[in-house]
């Protein structure tokens, strides 16, 4: 998690995921997908102004952690990306360990809004040295890996609060094995003038 700026229009001083909007060129990145049923998760209830579909939101999720960390996730090989990160490495960016675990539209009258999907994966598909964040941009700061039973600690936005719950619920139900899909995708729906939670089968 890191810290964002305590002069952001948006969450100001408070801890957060790496993250970020899509951008226009995600969708055409080569780029290693999540298994279909995700695929599926992420194009479901689709806004009808919404241009990017769920290999770009896959894609953009593996942009965004390498530009805000550092961090990467991809195998050896060479691909036409313009991600300088991925370039250096030669690394071909595969989102194909994503795991899809919330979804959350920001409330009216804030002062910015997003519609926002939430992923974990698991710190072994990273590539090199997960504690390297000397490549990260600026946007975030005191980067550092937080341990889930002390993360609530932090000054965290309440979704956020909310998502790792669900993270917390899928690690317990994992136990010693690897961490799953959940049976369904949690969604707060805040588009329209009236609040609403549904899942995502």
């Amino acid at each position: 998690m890191g810290m964002r700026g305590e002069t952001a229009a948006f969450m100001p001083s408070k801890y957060v995921f790496p993250g970020g909007a899509v951008d226009q060129g995600d969708a055409a990145i080569v780029c290693a997908t999540p298994g279909p049923g995700c695929l599926a998760r992420l194009d479901a209830h689709l806004r009808t102004d919404a241009a990017a579909r769920g290999p770009a939101i896959a894609a953009a999720a593996l942009r965004e952690l390498a530009e805000e960390t550092g961090l990467m996730v991809g195998r050896p090989g060479h691909a036409a990306v313009n991600w300088p990160e991925y370039a250096q490495a030669a690394l071909v960016p595969d989102a194909s360990a994503l795991i899809y675990v919330f979804r959350a539209i920001t409330p009216p009258g804030r002062p910015r809004r997003f519609d926002a999907r939430f992923f974990v994966i698991d710190a072994e598909n990273l590539h090199g040295d997960r504690n390297d964040f000397s490549r990260a941009s600026d946007e975030l700061s005191h980067l550092h890996w937080v341990a889930l039973g002390e993360a609530r600690r932090l000054n965290l936005p309440f979704i956020t609060e909310v998502v790792l719950a669900e993270v917390q619920a899928l690690v317990a139900a994992a136990g010693d094995g690897p961490l799953r899909a959940p049976e369904s995708v949690p969604f707060f729906d805040n588009e329209g003038p009236t609040p609403g939670f549904q899942r995502i089968d």
